[in-house]
């Protein structure tokens, strides 16, 4: 049965380290999309990177795609953050039942 424990124990802070990854993942392209939406108000002009060619957009469509992607990145994270703190509690308790165990 400890045995069972530890192996949870390894998989639930290997889901914790991929849902920490992905998190990281996700709010740097928020920043990078906020970083985009300051950028597209201080100019004239707009383009979109569409493949591997850079093409003429109208200002107003790529804000809206740009604020778009920032909702989705930021409820990405919101639902992620809560992943993590369920893991992180989930581990917390196991760890405690694992040293627990030890003991005895």
């Amino acid at each position: 049965m400890n045995q069972e424990n530890l192996k949870q124990y390894q998989i639930l802070e290997q889901s914790l380290q991929a849902v920490h990854m992905q998190k990281q993942q996700f709010h740097a392209q928020l920043i990078e999309v906020e970083s985009a939406l300051a950028e597209l108000l201080k100019s004239n002009t707009a383009y979109k990177i569409v493949g591997n060619i850079m093409v003429s957009s109208k200002k107003e469509d790529l804000r809206k795609d740009l604020e778009e992607k920032k909702e989705v990145f930021s409820a990405r994270l919101k639902v992620l953050e809560k992943q993590e703190q369920k893991y992180q509690e989930e581990a917390g308790k196991m760890h405690k039942e694992l040293m627990k165990g030890m003991k005895e």
